[in-house]
């Protein structure tokens, strides 16, 4: 099984992207949360699931371990393959399934393509006791919250320190948001010393 690809990055689709590892392009199908915390050009690592058919061989590549993990338990669900699965992934993240499932959300589960009433009904009876509880969601997604809330407060110390009003600060923090979010949502810590250089450059062109 290849259980992780690790190299350039030399296309983008609406779909996956190619990483170059060891000079070959590999194709990894990625969900859009995924694809976003992805640079034409800049290295990366995804984590894999390869799915094997006889007539082809497909790789799956997500931003971190626990997406891989619950994409794999999706598939055991009568009615789930990999492009399902997927899509339950681009629609919702790994948590917020964790939620749905335990809490037997219908309606939430119906809002991926290709999943009525009675699929939504049948992935809740088969998975309520697998992907996990809605406490480690909140658990999770509060940790999310506390890693915010750490770059933030360091970003606007800092810009503060070098002479920069608290409303020139807090501008600054909003041009850089969407780069910290994105590392938030792939589990990984923001790094707050490539955010104070991306706020200062941020105020020195205004």
């Amino acid at each position: 099984m290849i259980a992780s690809v690790a190299g350039k990055v030399t296309a983008m689709a609406p779909d996956g992207a190619v990483i170059e590892v060891g000079g070959v392009g590999i194709l990894t199908h990625c969900t859009p949360g995924t694809l976003a915390t992805l640079r034409m050009g800049e290295e990366a690592r995804l984590s894999t699931s390869l799915v094997v058919r006889e007539e082809s061989l497909t790789l799956y590549g997500f931003a971190t371990d626990d997406e891989r993990a619950v994409f794999e338990l999706l598939q055991t669900a009568s009615g789930v393959g990999p492009k399902l699965a997927l899509a339950m992934l681009a629609v919702h993240t790994p948590n917020a399934l964790r939620v749905a499932v335990a809490s037997a959300d219908l309606k939430a589960l119906t809002q991926v393509p290709g999943i009525g009433q009675k699929g939504a009904q049948r992935i809740v009876l088969e998975l309520k006791d697998r992907l996990g509880t809605p406490e480690e969601a909140v658990n999770a997604a509060l940790n999310g919250e506390r890693r915010v809330a750490v770059w933030r407060e360091q970003v606007h110390s800092g810009l503060v320190g070098l002479g920069y009003s608290s409303k020139d600060a807090d501008e600054a923090i909003a041009v850089v948001e969407p780069d910290a979010d994105a590392e938030v949502a792939a589990g990984r810590q923001p790094q707050v010393a490539a955010l104070l250089k991306a706020a200062l450059r941020s105020l020195s062109v205004r």
